[in-house]
């Protein structure tokens, strides 16, 4: 069995690798301050972006969760993997060659992690597949997608390829490949009878259905021959990889341009995918044999940065009864966005790729440009299912339909859609906006059998809850970091002596614990000042310790912490400093390791926190005036206590002391004048 990965090689992949280029393949990043990124955590649910990224300090944070980190446990985290897998993931990311405590040069291809394989293994039959369609045995692939309008170039881009017939192609490929029989199992492209396993796979047209990152986890398989007895389309069965409900075909290839653009297209099918992106549509995307539902949502709004400034999704279906019925469950799902969310219907219920096929590029344009918002399409239905020839049929759609139109999260325009369904229904406006106001206030959160909090956010107060007013960090309550962006921030946690978690905790100094006793790290009041400028202090400290050169070291050395977390922390600076060799991303690592385990998440926070300086030249005077303050601080401490002493001492008495006491009083006023004229 292979050994551990030299802690060396871990460090080396660790401070090469760009965290923001790892990160961007999962998250919409966006500038927030020089050095820093910002987007939608990828942990939790979220309406405003919180998650941050310091590639400087190579460590992200999310002020909403609490979720930490660097590029290796965002790997671990994000792909499921352990570790070891993680490190040789990244490692092979930037071609670095591991070595391993035991002197070789990795883990037997038996010993990769069981996910690296399985990619393996996928990423060689698409190839495979690939390198199939351009056989003669394929000639009726060919001529599907030549018939639907394409080429030989669109094939290439979607990685579109080809079964061959038979039972065992595929099979004898991968086995030649070196992959034994209880992998293959686990791909989901085998069968598996009386004499063993064969390929799921034959005779088919095929999709490779990718994640996010570009990786290929599974397939979609479209008939071609009149004897294949199969479904007209048939997928990898749910694996270790493929996950239905979290996967969106062409994801890969529409991610920049759902970013860029703001825009997200559902549309039903692997063809229709291809028509939307080759008539200048490249940001559709399709679900692979499921309703477009919560987890689709969450990765949607991540590329969206679905944060209340813009942005829509755009559902596309038949104008059949099944397509009404797939656009009112994704309805029920809207309340999940901020996003605006439309639907795009064609009436003579042709697709994309049919649309594409008969009346060109222009007609796909057009289908999504026609869209209308997805509430005055379900207002619709639900009218459609009663009969407004009728006083009882208005009367029951007009139960049905108000609350509908309460849904609509925009409140300038709930008024206009009661208009419009009183128009609809030939009732009274009076009738209609009191029945919406009665529906929506049924819906309220608090309100009788309304559940929880909309959106299914934490209650105030409550474990776990997330932000909480203007410029908050959001944290934990027993068993977390509970912080303040905008004035500083303590842990509260298991183990330790708990600050109340409503925000009202005591500021100042804790009394030293007895020996033997964890020390209580109370978060402190944003309104008090030191402790703001204690944490500013630390954020120079962590993400430009180049800073702290010199005299500046000496000073920072023995100042003194009125807030137990952040002494805590600055006692850590000081002992690894000595050690330290230039290099941010390891300096932050060496402070996580020095402190207790549960302010490890405090200073990765005060490592990915923009600093308040957008040039280089301004973060430098920011980080000055900030160290000149602290140091200012600290004179003025010491200056209360030597005027203290002096107000006890007889100068009569003791006239040397009382003399010497009175020099060291005007040096220290004279370093406070010069700080300031520094700053």
């Amino acid at each position: 069995m292979a050994g551990l990965i030299k802690r060396e090689d871990i460090d080396e992949v660790r401070q090469r690798t760009d965290i923001k280029e790892v990160v961007d393949g999962y998250v919409t990043l966006k500038g927030a301050g020089l050095g820093s990124y910002k987007g939608l955590c990828p942990f939790h649910d979220e309406r405003s972006p919180s998650f941050t990224v310091r590639p400087q300090v190579g460590r992200y944070h999310c002020f909403g969760c609490g979720e930490d980190g660097d590029v290796i446990s965002f790997v671990q985290k994000l792909d499921h993997t352990s570790f070891h897998e993680a490190v040789e993931k990244l490692a092979a990311r930037i071609g670095y060659e591991l070595r391993y405590e035991d002197g070789g040069t990795g883990p037997s291809r038996e010993e990769v992690g069981k996910r690296q394989r399985l990619l393996d293994v996928h990423k060689i039959a698409d190839e495979f597949f690939r390198a199939q369609l351009l056989t003669a045995g394929a000639a009726e692939g060919r001529k599907f997608l030549q018939q639907r309008g394409f080429d030989r170039a669109a094939a290439d881009h979607f990685g579109v390829g080809y079964a061959p017939q038979g039972w065992d192609a595929l099979l004898k490929h991968l086995r030649g490949r070196g992959f034994t029989d209880p992998e293959l199992k686990l791909t989901g492209m085998f069968s598996e009878g009386n004499r063993g396993i064969y390929d799921r796979f034959r005779g088919r047209l095929i999709w490779p259905i990718r994640d996010i990152a570009g990786d290929t986890i599974g397939f979609g398989a479209r008939k071609l021959y009149e004897d294949d007895q199969g479904p007209k389309y048939l997928n990898t069965p749910e694996t270790t990889l493929y996950k239905k409900s979290q996967v969106l075909y062409g994801i890969d290839l529409a991610k920049r341009n759902i970013a860029k653009d703001r825009q997200l297209v559902v549309v039903e099918g692997y063809t229709d995918v291809m028509a939307c992106h080759l008539a200048g549509i490249p940001t559709a995307v399709a679900t692979c044999g499921t309703a477009f539902a919560a987890d689709h949502i969450k990765i949607a709004r991540r590329l969206l940065s679905d944060d209340g400034t813009g942005g829509e999704v755009i559902f596309t279906f038949d104008g059949d009864a099944a397509g009404q019925k797939a656009a009112l469950r994704a309805f029920e799902e809207d309340q999940r966005f901020v996003a605006q969310t439309y639907v795009a219907v064609e009436p003579t219920g042709a697709d994309p790729c049919d649309l594409r096929q008969t009346r060109g590029d222009a007609a796909v344009r057009d289908l999504i440009s026609s869209r209308r918002p997805l509430f005055e399409f379900a207002i619709r239905a639900t009218l459609r299912k009663h009969n407004l020839d009728t006083v009882e049929g208005r009367v029951a759609a007009l139960r049905e339909s108000a609350p509908v139109v309460a849904q609509i999260r925009d409140a300038g325009l709930r008024p206009g859609y009661a208009r419009e369904l009183a128009g609809w229904l030939g009732m009274p406006i009076e009738d209609v906006t009191r029945a919406v106001a009665a529906a929506a206030k049924r819906a309220a959160p608090g309100a009788p059998g309304s559940g929880a909090q909309a959106s299914g956010a934490p209650a105030r107060g409550a474990p776990g809850a997330g932000a909480q007013g203007s410029g908050a960090g959001g944290g934990y309550n027993n068993g977390g970091y509970n912080g303040a962006q905008s004035g500083g921030a303590g842990y509260s946690g298991a183990g330790y002596n708990s600050a109340p978690g409503n925000g009202q905790n005591v500021p100042g100094v804790a009394a030293l614990p007895p020996s033997g006793v964890l020390p209580s790290f109370h978060r402190p009041d944003p309104r008090d000042p030191v402790a703001s400028m204690e944490r500013q202090a630390l954020e120079v400290a962590l993400q430009e310790p180049a800073m702290l050169g010199g005299a500046a070291w000496e000073r920072f050395v023995t100042a003194r912490f009125a807030t137990p977390a952040y002494q805590a922390i600055h006692d850590a600076i000081r002992a690894t400093a000595p050690g330290f060799s230039g290099d941010a991303v390891q300096w932050v690592e060496a402070l996580r390791q020095e402190v207790a385990e549960p302010l490890q998440p405090l200073v990765s926070e005060l490592a990915v926190v923009p600093l308040p300086a957008h040039t280089a030249e301004a973060v430098q005077k920011y980080c000055r005036d900030i160290l000149a303050r602290l140091f200012e601080l600290q004179i003025t401490r010491v200056k209360a206590d030597k005027l203290g002493q002096l107000q006890r001492l007889d100068a009569v008495a003791h006239p040397e002391e009382f003399q010497q006491l009175n020099r060291e009083l005007m040096m220290l006023e004279m370093e406070r004048r010069s700080l300031r004229s520094d700053a």
